[in-house]
């Protein structure tokens, strides 16, 4: 089995990144079979990215700071763990962002794209589904697409709803609605795309967020799910992804 191995800038993942290159060797990403992730969701994510093009299969390893999508460290007989992790297939997300500046930005997103007010203005922004306006106006601090992988992250803390991983769904859900102050989100068919504009951009200015790559001052964001794109990641049996995400909706 060839690994490459990738780490965050954390001590304790740079720490890991030398021991285990001493111990199983180094590939490099182009000829590994599977890449060994180290550190937090944040690097996990950094690492599915960079796999949108080869594929290849990504094993995270928690060596950061949240761990939801990495397995427990341990140094020993990691060849024999990843032959036989469990994977989950995820499809990421594609967002379409043109800015104030009339410049249009194409980014991939593993949990989520999200659209944040800048200043203390509240935004508003126009929400369409579909090519049909469902909500004409949303103040708010915020509102994000999120992937069935990403629903228990930053949805979650948004208060949207925990989606199993094989669900053909996406959560659409508001950060901090102030009117209409009752709405709590919807939940949207994996084909939907999704437009967002945002009302009055130079008084009320929002940026975009896919995953941990922002997009400022945007005019517009579309979103739709990558049908085209799979991507894979390992767990060790008994923790798979559906599993901690099942576990995570009894969680008091």
């Amino acid at each position: 089995m060839k690994i490459a191995f990738t780490a965050s800038a954390r001590p304790e993942a740079q720490q890991a990144l030398r021991t285990l290159r001493h111990t199983y060797g180094e590939a490099g990403e182009d000829a590994a079979d599977v890449v060994v992730a180290l550190g937090g969701d944040g690097h996990m994510l950094d690492a599915l990215r960079r796999r949108l093009t080869d594929k290849k299969p990504v094993y995270g390893m928690h060596r950061g700071t949240i761990g939801f999508l990495m397995n427990a460290y341990d140094e020993s007989d990691l060849e024999a763990r990843i032959a036989a992790a469990t994977e989950a297939q995820i499809h990421p997300l594609i967002a379409r962002a043109e800015t104030l500046a009339g410049v249009t930005v194409h980014e991939h997103a593993i949990n989520e794209v999200s659209l944040i007010r800048e200043t203390a203005q509240t935004a508003q922004i126009r929400i369409l589904v579909d090519g049909a306006v469902r909500l004409e106006s949303l103040a708010c601090d915020g509102v994000l697409v999120s992937t069935p992988a990403g629903s228990t992250a930053y949805n979650l803390s948004a208060h949207g709803p925990i989606l199993p991983i094989g669900a053909r769904l996406l959560a659409l859900t508001p950060v901090s609605a102030f009117r209409p102050r009752r709405w709590r989100g919807a939940l949207l068919p994996h084909t939907a795309l999704v437009r967002f504009e945002v009302l009055e951009p130079d008084r009320r200015p929002v940026s975009a967020a896919a995953d941990n790559v922002e997009m400022r001052d945007v005019r517009s964001v579309e979103v739709r799910e990558d049908a085209d794109t799979t991507l894979t990641m390992l767990f060790d049996p008994g923790h798979a992804l559906d599993e901690r995400i099942l576990r995570e909706q009894f969680s008091v």
